[in-house]
């Protein structure tokens, strides 16, 4: 039976919301650059993670979980300056956002765990 990875799943899942968040954008008319910025910095979180997994080194699979970590940032970034702006409402920004803060809770103790196996 194959374990379950989380992060990946979840970062998956993730994208998944962020494609069809840039779907209703492009509906809204939402200006080209805010919507071309969320969807690749929500995107890019899932593929450095799954490329985290297929690190060659420890120091590899670090590196990537913390560039992950930091599109999760600028995707945090994205989603509050897209509610501030009216083109998401408050309840569409903080499901967004709880999602995304808990990818950061989950990267920042993946990194901090495999930084101490180094």
């Amino acid at each position: 039976m194959k374990q379950e990875n989380i992060i990946l799943e979840k970062s998956y899942l993730f994208s998944v919301r962020i494609i069809r968040l840039y779907q209703h954008l492009m509906r809204e008319r939402c200006p080209l650059r805010l919507a071309d910025q969320i969807v690749g910095s929500g995107t890019a979180i899932g593929s450095n993670v799954e490329e985290a997994v297929g690190g060659q080194s420890r120091r590899d699979f670090v590196s990537k979980c913390s560039i992950a970590y930091k599109e999760a940032r600028e995707t945090h970034y994205w989603l509050r300056l897209l509610r501030d702006t009216n083109y998401l409402t408050l309840r569409q920004a903080d499901s967004l956002l709880q999602d995304c803060e808990e990818l950061l809770k989950i990267l920042t103790a993946i990194i901090r765990s495999a930084k101490e196996d180094m």
